[in-house]
């Protein structure tokens, strides 16, 4: 079971299968340092056995971990987070301030996910979300440091896709933590060792400046990989700025067409949007020289392109 759900790296990084819809759409990345251990970013509530069932394989003990951290409060990225505390019991929760009042209390946040879902929807997704203690979460404003067990880790402030974001520094790696702040790349994508990497514009904070300074500001620590919660790591990274900047300024042109062409429906703008990210995105593929049928690209991306058509939609909304 666990080597499905597994992959490990260098530098005692791993990346867990978070299980969410679908395999390899969400990563929970491990980081042990002699014994002690690190988790960035949770899934859901019914992510967190796996990552019991691989600790356990890894013979790593669940006292040990000393930090469940989230690069953003999105539940696809926090919602274990209550069961994390749950099951570490030595853990502290590490979050961007503007998200840290919502981990403690997160009514609101389950409120505004079950207005999205449903409630029935939500449960079946999610599961149970609970109040952490806020005596167990450390805020992590922008270029603070955690230590684990003597391995530094910077929190660097990555607003773009939402204003609670982090992305995390490993000095040792390397690397950064990205969350949704470098994009969406799915392995299944990957041609000859080179990655596609799209921006994620949803669900409601999608700034494009922001974006495209965050980007600037990770690159100017020279990354050798980021890894990314879609899906964990890629390397090639001043590539894929350029074609994440490219991307965004897309994104927001489409929008903006979209726009001014559909002002009477919004029925018109949402489909108006959706075709052409649609278009734009196969049209990059092909390019990347991906040979993925058509019909399995659209399949495979279907749920990120109506979730970035909502984000843009609600950036036209408050853009103004």
């Amino acid at each position: 079971m666990t080597s499905l759900l597994v992959t490990d790296f260098t530098h005692g990084i791993s990346a867990i299968d978070a299980q969410f819809h679908r395999p390899q759409r969400a990563a929970i990345h491990l980081i042990a340092e002699n014994g002690k251990m690190a988790l960035v970013d949770t899934g859901t509530t019914f992510s967190i056995p796996g990552v019991l069932s691989v600790l356990e394989e890894k013979n790593l003990a669940t006292e040990n971990v000393e930090y469940v951290i989230l690069t953003h409060i999105h539940l696809d990225h926090a919602g274990g987070a209550s069961e994390c505390m749950r099951r570490f019991p030595n853990a502290k929760l590490v979050v961007h301030p503007r998200g840290a009042r919502h981990m403690a209390d997160p009514a609101k946040l389950i409120a505004g996910a079950i207005a999205v879902y449903g409630e029935a929807e939500f449960k079946r997704v999610y599961g149970d979300i609970h109040a952490i203690d806020d005596k167990r979460i450390i805020e992590a404003p922008d270029e603070s440091r955690i230590n684990l067990n003597g391995r530094p880790l910077l929190f660097i402030d990555t607003p773009g896709h939402a204003r609670h974001h982090n992305c995390i520094y490993d000095e040792q790696s390397n690397a950064f933590f990205t969350g949704d702040t470098f994009g969406v790349s799915y392995r299944e994508l990957d041609v000859n060792g080179m990655e596609f990497v799209f921006p994620t514009t949803t669900p409601v904070q999608f700034d494009p400046d922001a974006a495209h300074a965050s980007l600037n500001r990770i690159m100017h620590f020279k990354p050798e990989y980021a890894f990314l919660t879609h899906y964990s790591r890629i390397g090639n990274l001043a590539h894929h700025v350029e074609c994440m900047h490219n991307l965004i300024d897309a994104h927001v042109e489409i929008a903006r067409n979209a726009d001014i062409n559909s002002r009477t429906s919004n029925t018109d703008r949402f489909n108006a949007i959706s075709t052409a990210l649609e278009s734009l995105l196969l049209q990059r593929l092909n390019t990347h020289g991906c040979q993925m049928p058509q019909k399995a690209i659209v399949s495979l991306l279907s749920a990120d392109i109506r979730l970035n058509t909502m984000g843009l939609e609600h950036w036209l909304r408050h853009s103004d």
